[in-house]
């Protein structure tokens, strides 16, 4: 049975040396049909390759996101480089969400063996992926980034709280990604939570004249 196949080479495979002494002539650049995605058009040069007896097609792929180029191996002889690169890209996206899982909410280290307690863990992880994504999508060029790259910039953050009798007030203290939330828009915009007995969340930025006054 004839299967076909795609695949990159691993990260810590050495970088052939005929990548880097190819011509600019040799290259050849696509457009890939990704709306959402950011590096559109790589550049690529195909070569083919024997192994084992068997010839495949062999592709040193750059501008596709990665710091070292990327090294594609397929046995479809046919199938148009757009469509190669493509595929591999789409595939990119879901490795890249696959590692944010592991990496930041710990997906491969579940708290439990019981069914129903991995069912729970796997449903809080898609709700806070989806509300990082939500609150990605309002701050100013963070529409892309990966969960942990907001948290460490946008939400692990120095600020004081103070309770009050109806409201509870988050002020953040001044830090360079301040700016990017004063522009989101989602400061000084109470938000009543049920299960504090329906206190108002504010969240603000620090002012010297009210911490004066303080």
């Amino acid at each position: 049975m004839n299967a076909h196949s795609v695949c990159a080479a691993e990260k810590q495979f050495l970088i052939p040396k005929d990548i880097v002494c190819l011509p600019r002539s040799a290259w050849r650049v696509i457009e890939l049909d990704i709306p959402t995605r950011k590096y559109r058009t790589p550049r690529y040069h195909e070569q083919p390759v024997h192994l084992a007896g068997r010839a495949f097609r062999q592709f040193y792929i750059q501008d596709l996101g990665h710091d070292e180029p990327t090294i594609l191996l397929t046995n479809q002889p046919r199938t148009p480089v757009k469509r190669l690169i493509t595929r591999y890209a789409q595939r990119m996206l879901i490795e890249n969400a696959l590692s944010d899982a592991v990496r930041f909410f710990h997906l491969d280290a579940l708290s439990s063996s019981v069914g129903l307690k991995v069912d729970f863990d796997m449903a809080l992880l898609v709700v806070a992926s989806g509300l990082y994504w939500l609150l990605a999508g309002r701050m100013r060029g963070y529409s892309e980034a990966q969960a942990r790259h907001v948290f460490r910039d946008l939400i692990d953050m120095p600020a004081d709280v103070q309770i009050g009798p109806k409201e509870v007030q988050v002020r953040f203290h001044r830090r360079a990604h301040l700016p990017i939330i004063l522009a989101s828009g989602l400061l000084d915009r109470p938000v009543v939570v049920p299960w504090w007995d329906n206190l108002s969340l504010r969240l603000t930025s620090w002012d010297r004249s009210r911490s004066a006054q303080l």
